[in-house]
């Protein structure tokens, strides 16, 4: 099984402020399902709390270490080797956050599917450093316009 993670930053690897994505990017959300539908998504509580509802077109796993949480129409475990347990017949996983949660997985990762953010902007949680350990397998440049303030790169890496 590949475990991948996406997650879209701005500069610094800023990723959240306030346990909310602090832009709106149709662009980056059309990368991001594109990337991830049809596979299971694995999050932490917080994360799922900001989405609101189940992704739909993919599993949803949500990591808490409240053993009584329940929620419809999504996978709760109180962990990440639960939550790989849960899916290990499948080909792709994806981690979608949030930042304590990507720190926790990244050692696992095997495969980054990264948005880069031409922006400054503040921010109280950050996307772990991941190394140099990775190569390119794909960048796509994506020009702001007016439904996306900021200037994207959508970037595959893979673990070397």
């Amino acid at each position: 099984m590949i475990i991948s993670m996406v997650a879209a930053m701005a500069h610094n690897r800023i990723i959240g402020k306030d346990n909310q994505m602090p832009w709106h990017l149709p662009a980056d959300f059309a990368w991001f399902r594109r990337c991830t539908m049809g596979k299971p998504v694995i999050m932490g509580r917080k994360t799922y709390d900001s989405i609101g509802r189940p992704l739909p077109g993919r599993m949803n796993i949500v990591v808490s270490r409240n053993e009584d949480l329940c929620i419809d129409g999504v996978k709760t475990v109180t962990s990440l080797k639960d939550a790989l347990d849960l899916v290990s017949d499948v080909e792709e996983v994806m981690i979608i956050g949030g930042g304590s949660f990507y720190e926790h997985c990244l050692p696992l990762a095997k495969k980054l599917y990264l948005t880069f953010i031409d922006a400054d902007i503040e921010g109280d949680t950050q996307f772990p450093n991941w190394g140099e350990n990775w190569h390119k397998d794909h960048s796509e440049h994506y020009q702001a316009d007016d439904k996306n303030a900021y200037n994207m790169n959508f970037v595959i890496l893979n673990r070397a």
